[in-house]
């Protein structure tokens, strides 16, 4: 494990101790190693999963239906 003395702001520190209390955590430390954490799954993980991708590809693949005008929707799917 890897030691740093850091100095943050106001705000940070404000946001450091809410996590601390929303998880449930002892220290800002796994306070601050759950936000990295969290940071690394929203930027470097894939946003879309694999198998998403393979149903978006067959929907695209499906013949689409012309609905037409709003009336012609309502009524073909009895929104009257």
């Amino acid at each position: 494990m890897v030691k740093a003395l850091v100095t943050i702001s106001a705000q940070a520190n404000r946001i450091l101790n809410i996590v601390k209390a929303e998880y449930g955590l002892r220290d800002k430390s796994q306070a601050i190693d759950k936000m990295a954490a969290d940071y690394e799954e929203f930027v470097f993980e894939p946003m879309v999963k694999a198998s998403y991708i393979r149903k978006l590809k067959s929907i695209k693949k499906e013949r689409l239906i012309d609905v037409g005008t709003l009336k012609d929707f309502r009524k073909r799917y009895k929104m009257d």
